[in-house]
């Protein structure tokens, strides 16, 4: 298993911010917001990992994150110049990743849930997860059954048939390359997550499993202001660095 972060873009939400440094390493009480996502896939024992990020902040990255020795791990980089969707991480990692499985999180999603045993324990296919919100309209989102099976996947759906939002952390077989290479552009001129989870859900091969604790997307100066009080009051204490 390889890790993947996706922290390119231009966090235009969080402008003027974002016009000296990437949104990903804004502060977060006392660590850069990466550090966080980074900690979510160190805890779980992946010490591979690609980092993705804009042109114009990679030398940022490599000033604070390094080879990753530091960390106990080994960090490559790779530039996006033009963000295009999610699923373009894994055309971009095609060479990194090698074959192996993945599990991409964004940059910019900060978790108090522990993943270790969801990622350790994937074996094949697609893993996604869900987590219980009050606007599901503004996430992509799965509606599966009591026995936990997938049903139904959506993109920020006007009626959503459930209230369980795709948080951005997903895992995915070596054949996610290749799915994502036949992925076509949506209407926004995007490839879309969502179209990527279909594929493996098509081949009854998509599982999904329950998040607990906090979540936080912080793309939004509400969400960041919410971030660093929730990191200050619990979870910079459970970092390993």
């Amino acid at each position: 298993m390889k890790g993947i972060i996706l922290s390119g873009g231009r966090g235009t939400r969080l402008s003027p911010l974002t016009k000296i440094t990437s949104k990903q390493l804004l502060p977060i009480y006392n660590r850069p917001m990466i550090y966080y996502p980074l900690n979510t896939l160190l805890r779980a024992g992946i010490k591979e990992i690609l980092i993705i990020v804009a042109p114009e902040r990679a030398g940022d990255y490599l000033n604070i994150l390094g080879s990753g020795k530091e960390f106990g791990a080994k960090f490559t980089y790779e530039i996006q110049d033009k963000p295009e969707g999610l699923p373009q991480a894994f055309t971009i990692g095609e060479s990194f990743l090698c074959g192996d499985s993945v599990t991409l999180i964004l940059g910019d999603n900060i978790f108090e849930y522990d993943f270790t045993e969801d990622i350790r324990s994937f074996r094949s296919g697609g893993r996604v997860f869900a987590k219980e919100v009050k606007d599901p309209e503004r996430f992509g989102v799965v509606e599966f059954s009591a026995a936990m099976k997938v049903l139904s996947i959506e993109e920020k759906p006007k009626i959503p048939k459930s209230h369980y939002a795709i948080p951005g952390l997903y895992i995915y077989d070596h054949r996610v390359v290749q799915f994502s290479k036949e992925l076509k552009p949506s209407a926004r001129g995007e490839l879309e997550i969502v179209d990527l989870h279909r594929k493996y859900l098509e081949r009854g091969e998509l599982d999904v499993r329950m998040v607990a604790g906090e979540w936080v997307d912080a793309g939004t100066f509400d969400a960041l202001l919410y971030a660093n009080n929730l990191a200050k009051e619990k979870l910079a204490k459970n970092l390993l660095f």
